[in-house]
Parts: C-alpha cells; structure tokens; sequence
C-alpha cells in the first residue's frame, strides 16, 4: 500500500496499491467526497500506464487537479520500485 500527501488540492492524502502493474483501492482522503470515490472506482483495475495517460494534466485549480494528483503518485511509487 502506498500513500502520497498531493499538493494544490482540497484532497489530504491518496493511498492505493499497484498489483503487477494494475491500480488497486484507491482511496482519497479528504476533498469532494463523491467525485473522489468515483475516480478511484474509476481507475481500480486499470493498468497504471493508462490511468496516467488519461489523467496527467487535468487542471482544476493551482495548476493541479485530484486526477492530475493520483498520477504523481502513481509515478513516484512506480520510479521507487525500480
């Protein structure tokens, strides 16, 4: 299990898991409830690689989003188990 502190958004903390290469459990701490709970129900079971490509660079506000977010996170527990 991984957890990420985003910055720039409303959102406190990301946790989630990588399981061969595929997101799991996502859960969002803090920030619009539901939307949240949707995109983690939204990328559970998607390869990383695709969840980053459809959601880098979603802006909502400072430049960043929660999407824009989840992604950095993804990439960070990625480039720390290589």
């Amino acid at each position: 299990m991984y957890s990420f502190k985003p910055k720039g958004v409303c959102s406190s903390k990301i946790d989630f898991d990588i399981d061969d290469g595929i997101v799991k459990g996502v859960k969002f701490s803090n920030g619009c409830k539901g939307n949240l709970e949707a995109l983690g129900k939204l990328v559970e079971g998607m390869p990383v690689d695709e969840v980053c490509k459809r959601l880098k660079g979603i802006s909502c506000q400072n430049g960043t989003s929660c999407a824009d977010q989840l992604v950095k996170a993804l990439e960070k527990a990625l480039s720390e188990n290589e």
